[in-house]
């Protein structure tokens, strides 16, 4: 990464920390055994695959036999979801929220084309669940519920365990998609009556192309691919097993960052302090409600959040909207429009998310840097 480029866009993906390209590099060169091989040279590659899924189940609280490895968050999500389903096939009502990240949204779209009961639970201005509606549409039909842990594009945390509680109360399994939470929040699934749970290497700085998926003990589930008898016959293929010792080393690391969040939580906190006082009609959205400690949401009215990306990145900034542009207009994002947002105030949202790789000195820059810039874009909406 350039010196001069300041990256708060960390819910995207995460700088590798050098341990993990270190411990990667010889499966990429003279490690490359097939770790479905009996002879020596496969079973030392088989070993370091059971080392890092049991790095793994230990960032999660989990046992190492409840890991199962994909090719990243949104497969494990599909896995969990399409993988439940199928072993419970006379359950038709699938519920979920309207603040999902769209690996979440996009295969309940599909559900819903396939003749499922798609329920989605609405969320309140601070974007938390409704729980009395949750509890309500829990019915003898119910197949699972599925909801995500830590907002990706807000960090509104929900409230899991009083979730996971309702659920579990009824017999209904629950998958949380918890790729925004692992690293950022303590976690231990022994303690929670979950029987899913996602999550994505690179959103902790490990590697990209790699997730795995947790399975309580006893949860039925069908694979999506089938090939080997692979991951206990729940994901076929030959394992990315670079990417996940990889994961497994960030995973390691990952056990520790909950306990040294709060410097991330400062910076944070120093970056919604400037912007707002230089901006007394910018809002930090989701700022009543519980988040993850690395993420500002920050709405500009009267302002694009594409031209403000645009100007950002011309100035070394790197950071990620609400909204996403589609066929030249710009759309509001559908989880800001879930929590009931003016659309003035959803265009203009930015998302600032750091790392402990960030410094004070780049918070400062950004908020000295701020005001001319969108001043700039002031000047050109007014005329």
């Amino acid at each position: 990464m350039s010196a001069d480029l300041i990256y708060l866009d960390n819910n995207a993906s995460t700088q590798p920390l050098p341990e993990v390209v270190e411990a990667m590099l010889p499966f990429l060169g003279n490690q490359f055994a097939n770790p479905s091989s009996t002879h020596q040279f496969g079973q030392a590659v088989r070993y370091a695959v059971e080392v890092a899924r049991g790095q793994v189940a230990g960032a999660i609280g989990a046992s190492a036999k409840e890991i199962v490895f994909t090719a990243g968050g949104t497969e494990s999500i599909n896995l969990a979801i399409r993988g439940a389903l199928a072993a419970r096939p006379t359950k038709r009502r699938v519920i979920t929220s309207g603040v999902e990240h769209s690996a979440v949204t996009r295969i309940g779209e599909q559900l819903a084309r396939e003749g499922y009961d798609l329920q989605v639970i609405g969320v309140d201005q601070a974007g938390q669940l409704d729980m009395d509606a949750l509890a309500e549409k829990l019915t003898d039909e119910t197949a699972m519920v599925s909801l995500i842990w830590a907002n990706n594009e807000t960090g509104v945390i929900l409230d899991v365990e009083c979730i996971a509680s309702i659920t579990a109360a009824r017999g209904i399994p629950l998958h949380l998609d918890a790729v925004q939470a692992v690293g950022k929040l303590p976690i231990d699934v022994a303690n929670l009556p979950v029987q899913l749970l996602s999550l994505s290497g690179h959103k902790f700085h490990g590697p990209k192309g790699v997730g795995a998926l947790y399975v309580k003990r006893r949860t039925r589930l069908r694979p999506l691919i089938v090939g080997g008898r692979q991951e206990r016959d729940l994901r076929g293929g030959t394992e990315n097993v670079a990417g996940i010792v990889g994961m497994g080393v960030a995973a390691e690391s990952a056990k520790e960052l909950p306990d040294g969040d709060k410097a991330i939580a400062g910076l944070r906190d120093r970056l919604e302090a400037g912007v707002t006082e230089a901006f007394p009609g910018a809002r930090v959205i989701g700022k009543d409600a519980p988040r993850i400690n690395n993420t500002a949401n920050i709405s500009f009215p009267g302002l694009e959040a594409e031209a403000i990306l645009l100007v950002l990145s011309e100035n070394g900034i790197c950071a990620s909207a609400g909204s996403a542009c589609s066929s030249g207009s710009l759309e509001p994002s559908p989880v800001l429009q879930a929590m009931g947002l003016d659309q003035r105030i959803s265009h203009g949202a930015v998302r600032f998310s750091l790392s402990h790789i960030n410094t004070k000195d780049e918070i400062d820059y950004v908020v000295r840097a701020l005001p001319q810039l969108l001043a700039r874009l002031s000047a050109l909406a007014a005329g």
